[in-house]
């Protein structure tokens, strides 16, 4: 007796195969039988006219708070994800020193995007050290899956306190203990290690994120407890500094797959080629024997913020006044003729990795361009945008916004299908869909991608580049992490507000068009409308990976 048997579903395995009807049988939590099934089960699905493809493997989460309140892990079960990598740029927040959880959360409140307050009042801390904040994501029992990075900056800050964010050079002492807490997260189960270098990551009071100071010497130390443990990937939110041939150099000395995650591997019209530059080299990189990868999403990269944060902008020198400045001042900095004029300059000699070059179409305010609002009223967009009341929610949607530019980088063998940051970035955004949306919009829409090779991107391609063993495909011996749908109505939904974080924060969430169930490891965990009640997630913490 099987515990639960889909009939007759339009079966899309993960591994690329041309879809097929069959039954799927699943026992203890596995795949057990696929093709036709004549035993009985527990639970039968109908499945007559939908497809059912393995859970979507999600490795560029921000979950590490809101699993500490939230086992449900919403919205990314909801949306087909049934495993889901955190601490993504080095921002986790284990370990961390009972004296430092403040300033933990709030860096990561402003890096990321997250509500301060739901923050401090949600985080439940029962750990210090990585070993037990995963025993404790045990006792959470999530609903998804979940494998955890050791994070670069949260150790930093977990060693050297308030001077992580302020002092380049760690001592010797430092940065022993630093290596040390990366040998024991490997050792506890982490799936790898992330860094940031990145000028666009700041934290609270527009401080630098602390690896973003960091010297290449400190971080190929903290590396090197990869290529000692012949285990784990290296995740790095590069910029322009962390060259392709920087994180090659590190895979080599590792042996381990180093992932990219920067806007500079992202199509941008104002420089057409460069992404694809970035995809030839990791590709002539995995020549050479050394494997390193472009996280690509497949939406426009947007980005929340306001003018008393404006994050996205922090990068040009003209912001140097408003990185420091007290809110009080903000409104009498940008009224400034020379703040505007230093902006203007920098607008027209741009530094690498910046994020914002000046196209004023591509800000929005209330879903209009600044290029329109500002033509409307006869200004010039520059002098009307710093006009603005500080607390206005803007949106930028400055990179992949292209289809026609965008589509060769998402075929290429050199990416890896990511970057929803889901989790974060909630005040006005929610791209934790980005798995259906690429089933909407890459395959019904443009048909860029068949059905197979799109599932294929989206489940056993991420689990293998990340060594998460048994999941990514419907074949007998895999873990029964399954989504069931409709090819032909299947996508995210337009953004919703929902008042449901801790202490009243709102945020902004996406619910599943066309899905119709998803299982984790045998267990229903979303029924294609709501999350099934479940006294404890069926999702495991994931802490064995392949070498």
């Amino acid at each position: 007796m099987f515990d639960l048997l889909i009939r007759a579903a339009t079966l899309v395995d993960g591994s690329g195969a041309a879809p097929v009807t069959a039954d799927v049988a699943v026992r203890a939590g596995r795949i057990v039988e696929v093709g036709r099934s004549t035993e009985g089960a527990h639970r039968v699905v109908d499945a007559h006219g939908l497809a059912l493809m393995p859970g979507i493997v999600d490795v560029h989460t921000h979950y590490d708070a809101q699993i500490t309140w939230d086992r449900t892990l919403s919205p990314s079960p909801a949306l087909g994800v049934t495993t889901a990598v955190m601490g993504n740029c080095g921002f986790g927040i284990a370990p961390c020193p009972a004296s430092q959880r403040e300033a933990m959360l709030k860096n990561l409140s402003v890096v990321e995007g997250m509500d301060l307050d739901a923050l401090l009042t949600g985080t439940r801390w029962e750990f210090e050290s990585f070993a037990d904040y995963l025993a404790q994501l045990r006792r959470v029992a999530p609903y998804a899956n979940v494998a955890a990075l050791a994070g670069h900056s949260t150790i930093r800050t977990a060693v050297m306190g308030d001077d992580a964010s302020t002092r380049a050079q760690p001592t010797p002492e430092e940065l022993t203990r630093m290596q040390t807490l990366v040998r024991e997260a490997l050792d506890a189960g982490a799936i790898g290690l992330a860094s940031s270098f990145s000028p666009n990551h700041a934290g609270f009071g527009g401080r630098p994120m602390p690896s973003t100071i960091a010297s290449d010497a400190e971080l190929l130390a903290l590396a090197r407890p990869l290529a000692e443990r012949r285990r784990g990937v290296f995740v790095m939110a590069t910029g322009p500094r962390a060259t392709t041939e920087f994180m090659e150099s590190l895979a080599a000395d590792t042996g381990r797959p180093a992932f990219m995650v920067t806007v500079l591997t992202m199509y941008n019209d104002a420089a057409p080629d460069v992404a694809m530059g970035y995809f030839e080299r990791c590709a002539a990189a995995r020549a050479r024997g050394h494997e390193v990868y472009i996280h690509a999403n497949c939406h426009p990269l947007s980005f929340d913020f306001t003018l008393r944060d404006p994050y996205l902008m922090f990068s040009h020198p003209a912001f140097a006044r408003v990185k420091t400045a007290k809110p009080e001042e903000l409104p009498g900095i940008y009224a400034d003729p020379a703040f505007r004029s230093q902006f203007r300059h920098d607008l027209a000699n741009p530094q690498p990795g910046i994020l914002f070059y000046g196209d004023w179409s591509k800000v929005e305010v209330e879903e209009r361009p600044v290029s329109e609002l500002a033509r409307a009223a006869g200004r010039d967009p520059l002098d009307w945008f710093f006009d603005l009341p500080v607390d206005t929610p803007l949106i930028a949607k400055l990179f992949q916004n292209n289809d026609t530019g965008v589509a060769p980088l998402l075929k290429h063998e050199s990416g890896v299908l990511a970057l929803s940051d889901a989790g974060a970035h909630l005040i006005f955004l929610c791209d934790a869909g980005f798995g259906l949306h690429f089933l909407k919009h890459w395959v019904r829409e443009t048909e860029t991608f068949t059905l197979q090779e799109a599932v294929r991107r989206l489940t056993s391609d991420p689990a293998a580049k990340y060594r998460i063993p048994e999941r990514g495909t419907i074949t007998p011996g895999a873990w029964a992490d399954l989504v069931l749908f409709d090819p032909a109505t299947v996508g995210p939904s337009p953004l919703e507000r929902s008042r449901d974080l801790p202490a009243g924060g709102a945020r902004m969430i996406r619910r599943a068009e066309g899905v119709h169930g998803v299982w984790v490891n045998g267990i229903q965990v979303h029924d294609g409308k709501d999350y099934v009640p479940l006294a404890s997630g069926p999702g495991q913490v994931l802490t064995t990976f392949l070498h």
